[in-house]
C-alpha cells in the first residue's frame, strides 16, 4: 500500500517531471542520448501493456450510458486538433518539415496523462479513460490518414504504413495487456499498481531522447516551433472547452473534454515520426516539445479548476 501511494504521488507530479525533463534535455543533451531511438517504440509498447492491464469493462460503460458524450468527445478529438495544426502550419508558413510533424501529433489520440490532468482538475476521470480508450483504437485508422490528409501536400506520407506501425506498437500491446488482466487477475492486478508510474518513466526516456537528439533543430528554429507547440495546444483546450459549454453540458465534462482535446499521445507521435521520418530532423522535434507544453498548460488549468472545485463546494 505504502508503494502505491507512492507511486500514485509520484505519477500526480508527471507535469512537473515533463517540464524538469524538457530542460535537463536541452541542456545536457548526454543525459538522454543513451535510450536510443530503437527504444521508442519498446517504450511505447510498454506503455500501451500498462494501459491495457490498468483497462476494465467498467472503463467503457460510458459508452453505453452516455454514448452521446463518447461520440462528442471522439469528434472533438480527431476534428479540431488536425484542422487546427493545419491551420497553423499555413498562417505562421513554418518549414513543411515542421508542419508535418506538428499535424502528425495533432492527429494522435488522446495520452494516457490527460487522465492524471482530469484527476488533478476534479474532472470526469472515468470518462476521460473511456474517451482515451476510444480514442486510441479510433487512431489505427484516422491518425495515418488525417496526417496523410493535412500533411501529405508537404511531404510524402505513407498512411498504410502508419496503421501497420500504430497496429503493432498500440494495439498488440494494448490487446495483451487486456489478454493478461482476464486470464491473470493476480498478476494484472499486481502489476497495475506500478504501471502507470513506468508508463510516465518511459514517457519522460522518449520525450528527454527526442528533445536531445534535436536539440540543434530544437534551438535554432525555437521560435517558430514554440509558437506553433503552443497556439496548437491552447488552441485545443479552448475549443475543447468552448464548443461542450455551448452545448451546455456539465462541469466536470467540459473540463474533461477541454483536456482531452488539448493532449495528445505525444509519445505516439514521436514513435511514428522518429520511423516514418527519420530522415527529416525537424518531423519530431513537434512532437516531443508537445509532450511539454500540453502537460504545462494542463497543469496550470487543472490548479485553477481545482481552486474553483474547492471554492465552489466551501460555498455549499
Amino acid at each position: 500500500m505504502l508503494f502505491k501511494s507512492l507511486a500514485d504521488g509520484a505519477t500526480r507530479l508527471f507535469p512537473l517531471w515533463s517540464l524538469m525533463v524538457g530542460i535537463a534535455a536541452l541542456y545536457a543533451p548526454t543525459l538522454f542520448l543513451w535510450y536510443g531511438k530503437d527504444a521508442i517504440n519498446i517504450g511505447l509498447g510498454l506503455i500501451m501493456l500498462g494501459m491495457g492491464l490498468t483497462l476494465s469493462l467498467e472503463d467503457f460503460s460510458e459508452v453505453l450510458l452516455k454514448p452521446r458524450l463518447v461520440v462528442l468527445g471522439s469528434f472533438l478529438q480527431f476534428s479540431i486538433m488536425p484542422a487546427w495544426a493545419a491551420l497553423i502550419a499555413f498562417l505562421l508558413k513554418i518549414p513543411g518539415e515542421m508542419a508535418v510533424g506538428l499535424i502528425l501529433v495533432a492527429s494522435c489520440p488522446g495520452g494516457t496523462a490527460s487522465n492524471v490532468v482530469v484527476f488533478l482538475a476534479n474532472g470526469r476521470v472515468a470518462f476521460s479513460v473511456c474517451l482515451t480508450a476510444c480514442s486510441t483504437l479510433l487512431a489505427i485508422l484516422l491518425t495515418p490518414w488525417l496526417t496523410h490528409l493535412y500533411a501529405g501536400h508537404y511531404l510524402p506520407v505513407d498512411p498504410w504504413a502508419l496503421m501497420k506501425s500504430i497496429f503493432y506498437i498500440v494495439l498488440i500491446p494494448l490487446l495483451f495487456g487486456l489478454s493478461l488482466k482476464k486470464f491473470y487477475p493476480t498478476f494484472a492486478r499486481r502489476s497495475a499498481n506500478f504501471s502507470p508510474l513506468l508508463s510516465v518513466l518511459f514517457i519522460l526516456l522518449i520525450v528527454g531522447f527526442v528533445l536531445a537528439a534535436k536539440r540543434e533543430t530544437i534551438l535554432y528554429h525555437w521560435q517558430a516551433m514554440l509558437g506553433a507547440v503552443f497556439l496548437l495546444h491552447a488552441g485545443g483546450f479552448a475549443l475543447g472547452y468552448v464548443l461542450p459549454c455551448l452545448l451546455r453540458e456539465e462541469r466536470d465534462v467540459i473540463r474533461t473534454l477541454s483536456i482531452e482535446v488539448g493532449m495528445q499521445n505525444s509519445g505516439l507521435g514521436m514513435a511514428l515520426a522518429s520511423k516514418h521520418f527519420s530522415s527529416m530532423p525537424m518531423v519530431p522535434a513537434p512532437c516531443a516539445l508537445s509532450a511539454v507544453m500540453h502537460c504545462l498548460i494542463g497543469s496550470v488549468l487543472a490548479a485553477i479548476w481545482n481552486r474553483s472545485s474547492n471554492e465552489y463546494a466551501e460555498k455549499k
